[in-house]
């Protein structure tokens, strides 16, 4: 029987990697990022001259702003279509599934460690977070959708599936502000700053009450989340 498990262990995990990794080829041969709420936040918390590593880089859109911003910059991804994408811009990127197996970098590595709308695309976010940190002096920025958002909610009661939800989204872990919290804080990880887009934001007078409910309510109006968080070392723990 011990056996038999083990199997059905190797299975699956052979079945999960092989999902995801198909399921990103196919997206990245045929879809380029388009600049959003995430990338321009992640952009703004990073310092010109800083050592940044990008898991889950796509097609090096942020790569290149990064690059344009005087950071020095390099990508992973799951994706061998996504890192093609980026080799052809001339950025340095490399295949790895850091949720699956160790990143092809030593520790404390990097300045900054992004994930980007990347925690809830894979089975095992808390094991991709922990290499993330492995790799960090210390920096992560961290963004997440909101699965439990006023609209996801209105669309449940209406009998609809949430966009989040569709399958073409390709989430296999649902976030929301309280999950997100937990996973920060089981990892050691203090939130140094946190910010959440919202519907409507961009309606003059009206964007600006949308904006203070997503400050007072982020569980509630928030679409997505994005934070910038630091390892809390032993020093800080004592102290």
């Amino acid at each position: 029987m011990p056996e038999g498990n083990l199997a059905d262990s190797k299975n699956t995990f052979s079945m999960e990697k092989n999902s995801v990794k198909e399921f990103e080829d196919a997206r990245w041969r045929g879809t380029d990022q388009t600049c959003g709420f995430r990338h321009s936040e992640a952009l703004r918390m990073v310092s010109k001259g800083q050592n940044v590593l990008d898991i889950g880089c796509g097609d090096g859109l942020l790569l290149e702003a990064l690059v344009k911003k005087g950071a020095v910059v390099s990508g992973v991804d799951i994706s061998e279509e996504g890192v093609k994408k980026c080799r052809a811009k001339g950025l340095e990127a490399s295949v790895s599934d850091a949720s699956h197996e160790k990143l092809p970098f030593p520790d404390h590595s990097a300045d900054v460690v992004t994930l980007l709308d990347i925690l809830e695309h894979v089975y095992s976010p808390e094991v991709l977070l922990k290499e993330a940190i492995r790799v960090s002096r210390g920096s992560l920025i961290i963004g997440v959708p909101n699965f439990n958002s006023l609209p996801a909610r209105v669309q449940v009661l209406l009998g609809k599936v949430p966009e989040n939800n569709l399958p073409h989204k390709g989430h296999l872990y649902w976030f929301n502000y309280g999950v997100l919290l937990k996973l920060l804080k089981k990892n050691n990880l203090q939130i140094e700053e946190m910010r959440g887009n919202t519907f409507w934001e961009n309606a003059s007078l009206f964007g600006l009450v949308m904006k203070g409910l997503c400050r007072l309510f982020p569980s509630l109006f928030a679409l997505s989340f994005i934070v910038k968080a630091t390892v809390i070392t032993s020093d800080k723990n004592e102290s």
